[in-house]
């Protein structure tokens, strides 16, 4: 048998090959005879190495964090106002938050406080006008005995009511105290409450001014922007959904749910035991299609009472339980809920707590029954920051401050929260120095940054614009 034997390969292929270290494969060509040249078949090149993969974020379900403008941008503007909300959706939020109360015209309005010395021009307003200085209120409240043990363990014994005469509901119109809590504009002799004003009087009337933070924030447009309505609100995400191509969400919170239907009621928005602020809410969600689980809506409150009095009546969006504290221990990084003073019954426990003789703490939500609870009647829940986070000073020093907390470390909140099928939105993110844990330097960015890997899922911020960086920058770190 003669021996087949290949014509030599041209020199530059037979050069190729050498180089190649002989790996390609020899075999002949046509239609299967053996005579006649072979030639060499290239393999194909190997396919790239795999791209690395985005580490998993850890939130609920998967997704970036939510930026949250906290009552629009009012780091930069006067909150609750139509540039606040604008500016915020530019800087680049997910969500649009505001409070909520009922007019006297029983319209929801968006102001953070029912007392207005605060958040509006009132103040300067009754200087020069007549009418709006003449519903300054000033009677005093009266003191109500608590109904459970009154111990020091509970806080104090009395809590002031606005009730004034028990047989007459519309005694209430005359005392400004919310939620056990008394108050006094800057004379100190009484103040405004957003219940005496129609929405069109606060229009024509009063503006917009800072709030946190007022000797630090920008203040030349104060007094100048009109207060807005929940309505306009809506129509603001709405636009603002059409013009970045971004679905916008709305973040109303049922503010003083029980001060607002008692002022309504005795207003003539609705009938003794009625909830003329969370009906309201519900007829202006379905008016503008907000009332079903995909709606972009977050429906928060404090009060548990206000949340399940809304499922019960049909809410069908997203609800979300907030969760208050009134102070931090430094030493261990647990939360203070007992004071001396009114705030146990301002931010120790939901007010309706307090009224039905249930001494319980806010922390009791934050427990895994808490939780489970909350599960009932809410899709997440709202803590404030160091509820998520506890903050303490290593090694401890006695009337240490927040400027001296140099440890952070995750509570088991989240993790619990996430079992549950609870996502985490905490508040209130803000860049001012006196606001920042020791620990992150003055530098509001490490902050977020902290709360992000953590896997919180959303943050209220009053610095849309700082918590939009930020999460790029933790996004970029992941992988995205």
């Amino acid at each position: 048998m003669t021996k087949n034997v290949p014509a030599p390969a041209p020199r530059p292929l037979r050069a190729a090959l050498v180089a190649l270290g002989g790996s390609l494969a020899i075999a002949a060509c046509g239609g299967g005879g053996n005579d006649g040249p072979v030639f060499p078949i290239i393999p194909p090149a190997p396919a790239p190495a795999p791209a690395p993969q985005p580490s998993p974020l850890g939130t609920l379900d998967g997704s970036a964090p939510l930026v949250i403008g906290h009552r629009g941008l009012p780091g930069l503007f006067p909150e609750e106002t139509q540039k606040a909300y604008e500016a915020a959706a530019d800087a680049g939020a997910d969500s649009l938050e505001t409070d909520l109360h009922l007019t006297k015209d029983c319209v929801l309005v968006a102001r953070h406080n029912p007392w207005l010395s605060d958040n509006t021009n009132v103040f300067e307003v009754a200087k020069t006008n007549a009418t709006v200085a003449a519903r300054k209120r000033t009677v005093p409240g009266v003191l109500v005995d608590v109904k459970y043990p009154a111990i020091p363990e509970n806080g104090p014994a009395q809590y002031l009511s606005d009730l004034t005469d028990p047989n007459d509901p519309k005694s209430v119109l005359k005392s400004l105290v919310v939620d056990g809590e008394p108050h006094f504009g800057p004379d100190k002799t009484g103040d405004w409450s957003i219940t005496d004003f129609t929405m069109a009087e606060l229009k024509q009337w009063l503006g917009g001014t800072t709030y946190d933070a007022a000797d630090q924030r920008p203040t030349e447009l104060n007094g100048k922007l009109p207060i807005l309505s929940f309505q306009e609100v809506i129509d603001i995400a709405k636009a603002k959904s059409k013009s970045t191509g971004r679905t916008l969400t709305v973040y109303p919170e049922t503010k003083n749910p029980i001060w607002n239907n008692a002022q309504a009621i005795a207003n003539g928005c609705g009938v003794a035991g009625s909830h003329p602020l969370e009906d309201a809410l519900l007829k202006i969600m379905n008016a503008n299609d907000l009332n079903r689980k995909d709606a972009p809506i977050f429906v928060q409150s404090f009060e548990p009472e206000s949340l399940k009095y809304l499922r019960s009546a049909g809410l069908k969006a997203r609800a979300v339980q907030l969760v208050d504290g009134n102070d931090i221990d430094l030493k261990t990084g647990a939360m203070i809920y007992v004071t001396k003073d009114v705030y146990t019954f301002v931010d120790g426990r939901p007010y309706s707590w307090t009224l039905a003789g249930n001494p319980k703490w806010f922390g009791e939500m934050l427990t895994p029954a808490g939780l489970a609870e909350i599960k009932t009647y809410a899709d997440g829940v709202g803590p404030w920051k160091p509820q998520v986070m506890a903050h303490t000073i290593v090694p401890y020093k006695d009337k240490g401050t927040l400027a001296d907390v140099n440890t952070i470390k995750p509570t088991a909140l989240i993790a619990d929260a996430h079992k549950a099928g609870l996502f985490v939105h905490s508040y209130t993110f803000r860049n001012e120095a006196k606001y920042l844990a020791g620990i992150y330097k003055g530098d509001p960015v490490a902050e977020y940054l902290a709360y992000f890997r953590a896997g919180i899922d959303g943050v209220f911020s009053d610095f849309a614009n700082t918590a939009f960086a930020a999460r790029q920058t933790y996004l970029k770190e992941t992988g995205r």
